[in-house]
């Protein structure tokens, strides 16, 4: 069994385990963290084997304040003023890493992602464990990412050491990643809550990734895999709101045994097929709900066969729109059926 840490009265004791290269799941305001020290290469190797995760897949590194940055990474005037304004909070920024970064936290690469999350008991561990952390999601790899104390335990009892339980994340999906690519310029690899609206406001040129060139590689988490994914297959569903419906319909009429994630208008047309996302118009509940409703259908398909899960396929035109529609594509396999 793991050692499940309830309460911050406990922080000093998971802060120990991770500096004796253990690793410890901790709550962010964003999704859940499976955390080493980012400076014990054999830890963070650990990490990636306690996830099944591929070796190619950069983590980023937390920390409790953000100019402990300077301590591992090459700091500019960009990423202070990106740090000004919106960390602490769901931002992680790459910059060039130093040498005391081990290869096995950055894939290889010479860039390192920097984090500071808001969460206060994420903020806690980070200064009570003295190093930074490494950390992706709390999952296996390739699944919805956890936002409860309860999902990392359906992943990866058995395979930490301990799990700090801070209740449920607030925003629910991972981090906007940016990359600087100037004085004045930034990349955004990974949408999130941090909006490229938002990074205007301090940035004059933010540009969005159009996803990774063949053999190119990744600088974020989040990139090159399928991701999110839930046990039966995802379908994004393209078309007219009653297109869509009429769509699910035919389906359960024909028998086959399927979902709907759908929004609250349209839940009691569905009954117990139905997964709600909330108001239509509330996209922040939209993401906050997001991997809690993907593992709900694992859950329902674990008492019954499940064929197919089916949602609408999101807006794209920025904002968290943009983060929502990342996070469902990739967890669609890119499956897009026309309705």
């Amino acid at each position: 069994m793991n050692t499940l840490i309830t309460d911050g009265s406990d922080l000093e004791r998971a802060a120990e385990l991770l500096r004796g290269g253990g690793l410890v799941i901790f709550p962010t305001e964003t999704v859940y963290g499976l955390g080493a020290s980012a400076y014990d290469a054999r830890a963070a190797y650990n990490v990636f084997e306690a996830k099944g995760r591929p070796h190619d897949n950069p983590l980023i590194v937390h920390v409790s304040d953000p100019r402990e940055a300077e301590n591992f990474a090459y700091t500019n005037e960009l990423y202070y003023r990106l740090a000004g304004a919106f960390m602490p909070g769901p931002l992680t920024l790459i910059l060039k890493k130093r040498d005391n970064i081990p290869p096995e936290v950055t894939a290889g690469g010479d860039t390192v992602g920097v984090r500071c999350p808001s969460h206060p008991v994420a903020r806690e561990f980070i200064r009570l464990a003295g190093v930074p952390v490494a950390a992706p999601s709390a999952n296996l790899s390739g699944r919805p990412s956890p936002t409860t104390a309860a999902h990392c335990i359906d992943d990866m009892n058995g395979r930490v050491d301990a799990i700090i339980d801070g209740g449920e994340c607030e925003f629910g999906l991972e981090s906007t990643v940016a990359l600087i690519t100037g004085a004045d310029s930034l990349k955004i690899l990974r949408p999130g809550a941090v909006t490229a609206e938002a990074l205007s406001c301090v940035c004059e040129n933010v540009t969005t990734s159009e996803g990774l060139a063949p053999g190119e590689t990744p600088l974020s988490p989040g990139m090159k895999y399928r991701h999110y994914a839930p046990k039966a297959p995802l379908y994004l569903l393209d078309g007219e709101r009653e297109n869509v419906i009429s769509y699910v319909k035919r389906r359960l009429g024909a028998g086959e045994r399927c979902l709907f994630i759908c929004y609250d208008a349209d839940a009691p047309m569905f009954g117990a097929a139905a997964i709600s996302l909330g108001d239509e118009a509330d996209e922040l509940l939209h993401a906050h709900r997001l991997f809690a409703a993907l593992r709900m259908t694992d859950k329902y398909g674990e008492q019954n066969a499940l064929d197919a899960i089916y949602t609408y396929m999101p807006q794209r035109d920025g904002g968290i729109s943009a983060a929502i529609y990342n996070r469902l594509i990739r967890a669609a396999d890119h499956t897009v059926i026309e309705v």
